[in-house]
């Protein structure tokens, strides 16, 4: 039988958690901390049980955000090594992005960094969206910068934490506020030799049809116009698979 995401969020992940977190933080409250989740968690879906574990962590460590951050760092073990395996190895790191996804905004620039190295472990896409909201323009340049990285995942964050319509996620649409700086962002990866990097370009695309198809098309022909290559016309294969031809 496949596990639900949601399952591996159980009593004993909490235990597990507790004493990663015990370890890397030398007043945070153990006992409090499991009091508080330990058999609580059962009739919770993903998400709820998320929240259910960073109220916990707010009730168990001290309240400066950046110290907070600063022992998350220590927590997060080598980098996966491929561009697959996000949720087998690094899916108990989901309720730390989901405290930064919280307040991040009070020390961003700390927070651009971790969620950096965050996503070479699992994923930062729902923690940089706030960010992105808060501090647009500063963002996105960062994220610019991260579409050059050598780091597979990093590229990969820098392209699907400005998607319109990520899943399980609000709409964003910084896209179309700042779209020079997000054209720059797909336009840099829209030659990447990773069909991960690929796929989530072609997504953006996808999602921009859906509101701006006119400027979705206006980055294709840009694209287009400049030289073409196998991973382009993938990515744009992808992003166009649910445009509506016209009748």
């Amino acid at each position: 039988m496949i596990m639900k995401h949601k399952d591996y969020y159980d009593d004993q992940y909490i235990q597990d958690f507790s004493e990663k977190l015990a370890f890397v933080m030398p007043d945070f409250d153990q006992q409090a901390f499991s009091h508080a989740l330990l058999g609580k968690l059962d009739d919770k879906e993903l998400f709820a049980r998320f929240d259910c574990i960073v109220d916990a962590m707010e009730q168990s460590m001290g309240r400066d955000y950046s110290q907070n951050v600063q022992a998350f760092f220590q927590l997060l073990g080598p980098e996966l090594e491929e561009a697959k395996g996000m949720f087998n190895f690094g899916w108990w790191l989901w309720p730390v992005g989901r405290y930064v996804e919280r307040h991040g905004n009070e020390d961003f620039c700390l927070s651009l960094s971790f969620l950096k190295e965050l996503t070479k472990r699992f994923t930062g896409e729902y923690a940089i969206r706030p960010l992105l909201k808060e501090h647009p323009a500063e963002v996105m340049d960062e994220l610019i910068i991260w579409t050059k990285d050598q780091n597979v995942h990093v590229r990969r964050l820098a392209s699907e934490g400005v998607r319109i319509r990520l899943p399980w996620s609000q709409k964003l649409f910084v896209a179309l506020d700042e779209f020079e700086r997000y054209v720059t962002i797909l336009t840099n990866l829209k030659d990447d030799p990773e069909k991960f990097v690929q796929k989530s370009v072609g997504n953006n695309l996808n999602d921009l049809y859906k509101e701006a198809p006119e400027k979705a098309e206006m980055i294709i022909a840009q694209w287009k116009n400049s030289g073409q290559s196998k991973a382009q016309d993938w990515i744009i294969k992808h992003g166009m698979r649910n445009r509506k031809e016209e009748r």
